[in-house]
C-alpha cells in the first residue's frame, strides 16, 4: 500500500525533526523543508515529475518565504492540494487568514502529535471521498456550467475557472443537495470538518466566491437564511 506523502515546512530544527520522526512511524512520507522556499522548490519538482505531495503542512513563520506566501504560490500551481498551517502565534486575524487562504486546518503550538496525525488522517479522509464520489461521473452540469470535480475545474463558454480543492467540495456538497436548505453546521462539518467561529468566517468567504463564479447565470442561486442554512437554488 503506497503511504502518503506530505511536505513539511518547518524552520525549527528541533520540533521539525521529532515531527518528521513521527508522521513516518505513523506511516507517512515526509519530506522536510527548513525554509519556504525550500518547500516551493520541493513541491515544484515534486509536481513537474507528475507525483504530487498528498498533504502539505507549513509553519506559518519562516525565512526567506512565510506560510501564507507558500500557501498562495502552490494553490495558483496546484490548488487541490490540501494543507495546514501550523503556528505559535494565536493571533485571531492569522487563522482567519488562513482560512481564507483555503487552509483545510489552523493548528497552534504547542500541541500534540497525535492530534496533528488524526486531523490530516481526517482531512484525507474527506478529499479521498469527494474524488472517491466524482469518479464515476467526472464532470456534470450546473445550469449552464461544466463541473469537473476530478480536476478541479468550472467551466462557462469554454472559459475555464481552476477551483481550490475546498471550492470543489463545497460546489460538490452543494449540488448533492441542490434545492434544499442546508443548515450551516452540517455543511461546515462536512467541508471543514468542524463548525468553529473561524470555519464559519471562512466559509463566508467561500460561499461569495461561488456566488461570483456562478454569476453567469441567472437560473442559479446561493440564498442564505440567516442563522440557519443556505439553498444552492437551480432554475430547471
Amino acid at each position: 500500500m503506497q503511504k502518503t506523502t506530505v511536505l513539511l515546512a518547518e524552520d525549527d530544527f528541533d520540533f521539525g525533526s521529532i515531527l518528521k520522526q513521527y508522521l513516518e512511524i505513523h506511516d507517512f512520507t515526509v519530506t522536510w523543508a527548513k525554509d519556504g522556499k525550500e518547500a516551493l522548490d520541493f513541491f515544484i519538482e515534486e509536481a513537474s515529475n507528475n507525483n504530487p505531495f498528498d498533504i502539505c503542512v507549513f509553519d506559518v513563520m519562516m525565512p526567506k518565504m512565510d506560510g501564507f506566501t507558500l500557501a498562495e504560490k502552490i494553490i495558483n500551481n496546484s490548488p487541490e492540494t490540501p494543507f495546514v498551517f501550523l503556528t505559535a502565534k494565536k493571533m485571531k486575524d492569522d487563522k482567519i487568514k488562513g482560512l481564507k487562504l483555503g487552509a483545510d486546518d489552523y493548528i497552534v503550538k504547542p500541541f500534540e502529535a497525535d492530534i496533528l496525525i488524526l486531523r490530516l488522517k481526517n482531512i484525507l479522509k474527506r478529499t479521498q471521498k469527494i474524488i472517491h464520489q466524482s469518479k464515476n461521473n467526472s464532470s456534470y452540469n450546473i445550469g449552464a456550467y461544466v463541473f469537473n470535480p476530478v480536476n478541479y475545474q468550472l467551466l462557462f463558454n469554454n472559459k475555464i475557472q481552476r477551483l481550490t480543492e475546498k471550492e470543489a467540495q463545497l460546489i460538490a456538497y452543494f449540488f448533492e443537495n441542490k434545492n434544499q436548505m442546508v443548515k450551516r453546521d452540517h455543511l461546515l462539518t462536512a467541508v471543514w470538518g468542524t463548525d468553529d467561529f473561524f470555519s464559519g468566517r471562512s466559509m463566508d468567504v467561500f460561499i461569495s466566491r461561488l456566488r461570483k463564479y456562478f454569476k453567469e447565470d441567472n437560473n442559479i442561486s446561493i440564498e442564505s437564511a440567516r442563522g440557519v442554512g443556505l439553498t444552492f437554488k437551480i432554475k430547471e
